[in-house]
């Protein structure tokens, strides 16, 4: 669901040579030692298009392929988000979905988080190169990593098969808010089918109606029952649903925000979050931020990072 317009912080870069970036990426791996800042000034200024232009012309004047030649001069949160932003959006969604799903224990924020906020083309091709860079379709892995009604949400999101029109039934809208109404806060009891099947299909503008039409019936907004009527990681999904039908750069400033408060910082959050908005919405992101917790996502971001990572996130970030 990419904003209209452009509302990223990295822009093309005027003036840009993929050769001469090239040749200074070189130079900063190149003898003893790293010049990390050069990687960063190159790397972290370009959007993903320019990035993929360095990368061939990389190999082409030193027949070395720049991503491996990264990986063996950096580590850590420096080498991740460095990496992340060498790849195309839909490869690097297919990586941190992939890596979310593996190992032990799942990272259900994250896949709640992709599978909720990408439009249906980007799930589409999200599917087409999961299968293809692993062998084994996304709704298997999400299926053999997940149960119940949140393994059944995931996999109605990763269909990528939402209503994307902009009509409102007005009496459909009325319907489906005492429907979802009749389904939580009227019974004892949850109708969790009620709430995906509404959720998860309807046009983003029709939801925001039936949202509406919900608080008159109920005196409560959506996300309030949701929270009464749903618990873990099914509440989780649902509520990322609601609010990227509601206000997506506000869902990402508090997704922001949730990954530095408190002690410990959730880096994968935080740089997946970073890397895939900043070339979208991250103005807006940083407008809700600013409103949402009355501080600049660029002063937290100083405050609770390190190094040459956090460089990297300030550029991200584009200043104050």
């Amino acid at each position: 669901m990419a904003a209209l317009g452009h509302r990223g912080t990295i822009r093309e870069f005027s003036g840009f040579n993929p050769q001469e970036d090239a040749a200074k990426l070189r130079k900063a791996m190149k003898g003893l030692g790293t010049d990390e800042d050069a990687i960063i000034e190159v790397l972290a200024r370009r959007t993903i298009a320019q990035r993929q232009q360095i990368k061939l012309d990389y190999k082409t004047a030193f027949g070395r392929d720049l991503i491996s030649d990264l990986k063996s001069e950096i580590s850590g949160n420096f080498e991740q988000v460095v990496i992340g932003l060498m790849m195309t959006p839909v490869m690097y969604d297919v990586h941190e979905l992939k890596k979310s799903i593996k190992g032990a224990g799942t990272d259900e924020g994250c896949l709640i988080e992709i599978l909720a906020s990408r439009d249906n083309e980007e799930i589409q091709q999200i599917i087409a190169t999961y299968r293809k860079e692993f062998g084994k379709s996304l709704e298997d892995d999400i299926c053999g990593d997940t149960s119940h009604m949140f393994q059944r949400v995931l996999v109605s999101l990763a269909t990528g098969n939402r209503d994307e029109g902009n009509l409102v039934d007005d009496e459909q809208a009325e319907k489906d808010a005492k429907t979802l109404y009749e389904a939580g806060e009227k019974q004892w009891g949850t109708d969790e089918v009620a709430f995906l099947t509404i959720l998860c299909t309807r046009n983003p503008t029709h939801l925001r109606r039936v949202f509406e039409e919900y608080k008159v019936i109920s005196k409560k907004d959506i996300e309030s029952s949701i929270k009464g009527e749903m618990s873990g990681s099914l509440e989780n999904a649902l509520l990322a649903v609601v609010k990227n039908m509601k206000n997506q750069p506000a869902y990402f400033a508090e997704r922001l925000y949730k990954s530095m408060k408190g002690a410990g910082t959730d880096d994968n959050t935080l740089i997946r979050v970073m890397i895939t908005r900043c070339e979208v919405d991250m103005l807006d992101i940083k407008q809700e931020f600013q409103r949402m917790y009355g501080k600049s996502l660029y002063s937290f971001i100083k405050g609770d990072c390190s190094g040459d990572y956090k460089k990297v996130l300030l550029q991200l970030c584009g200043g104050e």
